[in-house]
């Protein structure tokens, strides 16, 4: 049992986060586009960041247990980190952008499905991100 929590862990790990990290996300959104009646572009690039900010801190502290011995290795690997979920936030913005101008799920519930499909599409590519990329090259620059 013990070796199967050490084998996937982080993956464990980074699903439990990355509900918190959805919840923030739909929350958010749900409620500066619907509640508050914000343009949902603008709605999805603030929901974003504060779930990007979430992200950031659940990722490296619980998931990925990054530790970092330099000022410059955090500042590396803050950017990486927001690069590549700007990446991610390109397809979050073409993904609601299909659905609701498009396809026109305009409603509250429509949105919501909208941005459920998108935050599991976005999930996975932040997941490869992270792993592969942005936690791996920190550890790789801290044996430097």
């Amino acid at each position: 049992m013990r070796a199967l929590w050490q084998k996937y862990k982080s993956i464990l790990a980074y699903l439990f986060w990355g509900v918190v990290t959805t919840i923030v996300n739909l929350a958010s959104y749900q409620w500066l586009s619907t509640g508050l009646h914000w343009n949902f572009e603008v709605a999805t690039v603030i929901a974003w960041f504060l779930s990007v900010l979430v992200a950031y801190f659940t990722n490296k502290v619980w998931v990925f247990g990054s530790h970092y011995t330099t000022v410059k290795a955090f500042v590396v690997e803050l950017i990486q980190f927001f690069f590549y979920r700007g990446l991610t936030l390109l397809l979050d913005m073409l993904i609601v952008y299909i659905g609701i101008s498009l396809l026109g799920f305009r409603s509250p519930l429509g949105q919501f499905i909208v941005k459920i499909i998108d935050n599991i599409l976005v999930v996975i590519a932040n997941y490869v991100f992270s792993k592969w990329l942005i936690f791996k090259s920190n550890e790789k620059m801290m044996k430097k």
